[in-house]
């Protein structure tokens, strides 16, 4: 009975599969029918919810996670439905039972996901949150009187019920956007006035678009859709109407100009809304119907206070008429004083001081127009620096946009190329040099700093009045417009031309004859250049390009034989590059930030070059023999996406001191690490294979290998990061001189028996590394624990130490 029982057993065991095979294969027919009556069933449904959702996602809407979720998943097993189909199709007789069954599998999944459908609620989107606002970085009042007075002016018809739209006057320089920056951090601190605070810079360059734009970006997830103003101005309306209790601050405004036509809703008591300006002509106040409030000159003491808190050092050796004298002729306007002052720093010499008393009362010009005396007086401080090269470093800035934050890298670059900076022995010097420069710019006034985004990079800015008086200065040498000019406006003298082309700008028919002009700079939306354009520009030395909607580059270009520095990024629509080998006398090449496939012909002629930029363009591979060619090169990157780069090529390059960059094998970066001993990049990315998804921007010095072995470590890692997996966490952005190692470590049981480059070590993270035993083993010594209780022996740096095993 007990082997019949086992026997009946496994009869059931062998004919279980073959009944279930038999059942889906007999019924496929029935089960494909059903499937596809669900899958018609789901489509249905989709096509009403996608109805509800263009009803319902109106501007600032955005679509809840559990019905975006919903949709992809109806997408996906559309997918699966249709190979299921085509397999059915091809009517293969044991491909049956796999249609039967996976058809069944189907028909649950699409009736869940119909049942899904009815848990989405009444609406299918959501508000995202609103950002109520921004601090923004500020100096202290000056005059805290008089500002302090006129703050609260501001501020008592901010909360009067009856006061809907407030107009702040003041000639320029006189602390207007520096007052209602006050009121925007006061305005975040004290949240139950208001829901919402949104801060827009306008200045002289207003159009509609620039203003639609700059306030969409703050309030929606995406551009706005539309070019027609009109519609526009529709679309942004939608979205501010529903912001009750909200306060538009707009900064600099030149001209006055109709709500509607922006899409800004009338603040009335029922909204709650407010809205503030600040401006130099009281007329534009008049013609917004604002309250008007006037911003007062400093009084005459306030106005010697800020003078010599400026100057910071101790005058009492100066005759107190020679002190007040300079003070007098500062107007009592605080951008005048703190830049009359800041040239005189430090300056403890009575013959200097009456000298510059002498210089400012001379070169007043008497003008009605207070203006014209103002600028007299921001000359002053120009004509005081007296370095010829500081002053062209001022001038270069006065290129860029009114209000652009100039990031100090590309401007430094931007010097290196005008010979503003002159060249050097190596890279390092001429950075520390065109920094010496930007941060004597800053001392003196003439420049505001700052940083910005995660990695704190530094950028200058100038104050508008300082860029009109730098423009000013300059004259006729410089050209600097929001369109392509016509033939008939370039002029003989002009020496560099900035354009900054309009959304749907195209570039006219011309060949300006300019002998003189050596720098071009292009931005904003220009798209083709006609090729006569370049023709006649044969003195040209500079030529940066930062266009979205460039499609192509003329041939013209690459005839341009004294062309030093050719910088094109952000131009997503250009391929290729034509030949550069006669652009022999090129120093600095960027085409990081665009779409460039393929390294350019004629790159090995570049000899001179010093300055190699291919970091984020499409560049597949690096052809073998160019780099060699290029010994003279200081900066090298490369993305880390392919053109990979042979160790033994690496070792010519003597002059390297920035390396980004993948390398074709471990192999060959021994072979270029072995080669270090006499230095090496002082700033280094090293790929070894390509990196993945790895983050590598944010790690500074590194080493980055992917599915590779332990190799040799270059001697001045300063810290060293040992992982056997890929897994994103901390950010480690503030490190220096950083390796990493995403896999091959699973063998590492002691780390001194394969490195040996411990002398400068500072950090070290162990994580994920099962076999570890110990950090160090020495020989008749017994392993060091894990975790050892003194510091890391072969380090007289090392500062502390984190293990995650």
């Amino acid at each position: 009975m007990e082997m019949l029982g086992a026997i009946l057993d496994l009869g059931k065991t062998i004919l279980a599969p073959i009944s279930e095979y038999y059942k889906y294969h007999r019924s496929v027919d029935e089960h494909m029918k059903n499937l596809k009556r669900k899958r018609d069933d789901l489509e249905c449904k989709k096509s009403d919810i996608e109805l509800k959702i263009r009803a319902e996602l109106l501007p600032r809407k955005k679509l809840k996670r559990e019905v975006k979720f919903w949709l992809q998943k109806v997408e996906t097993i559309k997918a699966d439905i249709q190979n299921i189909e085509q397999e059915a199709e091809r009517g293969k007789y044991f491909s049956r039972m796999h249609v039967g069954k996976f058809s069944c599998k189907k028909i649950q999944e699409v009736t869940e996901l119909i049942d899904q459908s009815c848990g989405f609620g009444e609406s299918l989107v959501i508000d995202p949150p609103v950002s109520y606002g921004g601090e923004l970085p500020t100096r202290a009042l000056v005059g805290e009187s008089t500002a302090e007075i006129t703050m609260e002016k501001i501020w008592e018809h901010l909360l009067d019920e009856d006061c809907r739209m407030i107009g702040v006057y003041g000639m320029g320089g006189v602390g207007k956007t520096t007052i209602m920056k006050q009121i925007n951090n006061r305005l975040l601190k004290e949240k139950d006035k208001f829901n919402h605070v949104i801060w827009v810079t306008v200045s002289k360059a207003f159009n509609v678009i620039k203003l639609q734009n700059v306030i969409a970006s703050m309030l929606l997830p995406n551009p706005l859709k539309f070019e027609d103003e009109t519609t526009r101005a529709g679309e942004l309306y939608a979205t501010l109407k529903e912001m009750k209790k909200c306060v538009l601050i707009l900064d600099d405004l030149w001209n006055a100009f109709p709500l509607e036509n922006i899409g800004i809703p009338e603040p009335t008591s029922e909204n709650g809304c407010k809205l503030v300006l600040t401006t130099r002509d009281a007329k534009v106040c008049y013609g917004m119907n604002c309250v008007t409030i006037k911003m007062e000159l400093l009084s005459v003491k306030e106005s010697h206070d800020l003078f010599l808190k400026t100057v910071g050092c101790d005058v009492s050796n100066i005759p107190e008429d020679v002190v007040e004298g300079v003070v007098k002729q500062c107007a009592r306007l605080p951008l005048a004083i703190i830049t009359i002052a800041g040239s005189l720093k430090n300056v403890v010499d009575v013959s200097e001081w009456r000298n510059t008393l002498n210089e400012l009362r001379t070169s007043t010009k008497g003008s009605a127009h207070v203006d014209d005396e103002i600028f007299e007086r921001l000359r002053f401080s120009y004509e005081r620096l007296k370095d010829k090269k500081l002053q062209d470093c001022l001038l270069c800035c006065a290129l860029y946009p009114e209000d652009y934050e100039i990031y100090r890298d590309e401007l430094i670059e931007h010097l290196i190329g005008e010979k503003v900076i002159e060249s050097m022995k190596s890279r390092q010097e001429e950075l520390d040099k065109g920094h010496t420069l930007l941060n004597k710019l800053e001392n003196a006034c003439l420049l505001e700093g700052g940083s910005k985004y995660v990695e704190k990079r530094r950028f200058v800015k100038m104050h508008d009045l300082i860029r009109d008086m730098a423009l000013q200065i300059a004259g006729a040498k410089f050209l600097v417009l929001e369109d392509v000019p016509n033939e008939e406006e370039w002029g003989n003298d002009v020496e560099k031309v900035s354009l900054m082309c309009k959304r749907g700008s195209k570039f006219p028919s011309v060949s300006p004859k300019c002998p003189k002009l050596s720098t071009l700079l292009l931005r904003g939306y220009a798209n083709i250049i006609p090729d006569s354009f370049f023709v006649h520009l044969h003195g040209l030395r500079v030529l940066h390009v930062d266009c979205l909607k460039f499609e192509s580059l003329p041939n013209s270009v690459f005839d341009l034989k004294h062309l030093t520095s050719l910088r094109i990024i952000y131009s997503f629509h250009i391929r290729r590059v034509p030949s550069l080998a006669k652009l022999t006398a090129l120093r600095s090449l960027d085409l990081s930030g665009g779409s460039v496939e393929e390294i350019p012909h004629g790159l090995e002629m570049l000899v001179n070059l010093r300055y190699l930029n291919l970091r984020t363009s499409k560049i597949q591979k690096m052809p073998p023999g160019i780099l060699p060619k290029l010994c003279q090169l200081q900066l090298l990157k490369l993305p880390f996406w392919g053109s990979d780069v042979n160790g033994e090529e690496m070792v010519r390059l003597k002059k390297l001191e920035c390396f980004e960059g993948t390398f074709d094998g471990v192999k060959g970066f021994n072979t270029y690490v072995e080669s270090l001993e006499e230095g090496g990049p002082s700033h280094y990315i090293y790929v070894v294979k390509p990196a993945s998804q790895l983050g590598v921007a944010e790690l500074g010095e590194s080493v980055i290998l992917s599915d590779c072995n332990i190799c040799l470590l270059p001697k001045d890692v300063h810290a060293l990061r040992i992982r056997r997996s890929q897994r994103r966490g901390l950010s480690w952005d503030y490190w220096k001189k950083t390796v990493w190692f995403k896999k091959g470590c699973e063998e590492i049981e002691y780390l001194n028996s394969y490195f040996d480059t411990f002398s400068r070590l500072e950090i070290l993270d162990l994580f994920d590394l099962n076999n570890l035993k110990g950090l160090f083993r020495e020989e008749k010594v017994a392993p060091a624990p894990v975790v050892p209780s003194t510091p890391f022996p072969t380090s007289n740096n090392f500062q502390y130490f984190i293990v995650r095993i």
